[in-house]
């Protein structure tokens, strides 16, 4: 049996989606193209964006939960046009995988889940994967897309998951207060930097999410 190759999965923010657009879709893509091709690298992406795709081109804030969920209806094929535009330039593909938090709770959901994105890579396709927010409500979310990129990694044993967003990163106190400084490496995480993670906002567009 033929060995697996290295396997790097990687999550766009939203944030970074909507403000750089169709040249940092291309620019990752013909990395990954160059990953693949060269280094023998296959990549997963994980891609948030749906909602704030669809707020920015219908100029629409959503309130209730059916209107968040319309918003995600609305904008996974538009961020679906950049990635398979930018990945049909290097001769790629890419194909959409929506889930929910209930699909890897469910042993036989999760199973084909797996066995559909290991096909994909099988054959040479780039999966693109997104939380389904269009049916998705409190009681089946993954909270956000590194919880589900995190989920994925561990499941598909990924050599590498990178986190790519434009916040600035973590700092040792809250980033408003004088002397704040970020940390640039963290060895080990405590349960005071957990804490501290949770009462820090996102950006504008990104969620916040609880951990156990």
């Amino acid at each position: 049996m033929a060995k697996s190759r290295p396997l790097w999965v990687v999550k766009i923010g939203s944030q970074i989606l909507v403000d750089e657009g169709p040249l940092f879709v291309r620019s990752l893509v013909r990395d990954i193209a160059e990953l693949k091709a060269k280094y023998k690298i296959d990549v997963l992406i994980v891609s948030s964006g749906a909602i704030a795709s669809a707020r920015m081109r219908i100029q629409k804030h959503w309130k209730t939960l059916p209107e968040k969920q319309a918003l995600s209806a609305l904008g996974q094929p538009m961020i679906m046009d950049l990635y398979n535009m930018a990945l049909q330039s290097q001769g790629l593909m890419g194909a959409l995988v929506l889930l929910t938090a209930a699909d890897f709770k469910n042993k036989i959901n999760r199973k084909n889940l797996l066995n559909t994105i290991r096909q994909l890579i099988t054959w040479n396709v780039v999966p693109i994967l997104n939380e389904n927010d269009a049916i998705a409500t409190a009681e089946i979310q993954f909270g956000d897309n590194d919880i589900l990129s995190s989920l994925v990694a561990c499941e598909l044993k990924a050599q590498k998951l990178i986190l790519m967003t434009n916040v600035e990163g973590f700092y040792d106190r809250a980033p408003h207060l004088p002397l704040a400084q970020l940390v640039p490496v963290i060895s080990k995480i405590t349960r005071g930097q957990i804490k501290q993670a949770l009462k820090a906002g996102g950006s504008s567009f990104g969620t916040k999410s609880s951990c156990k």
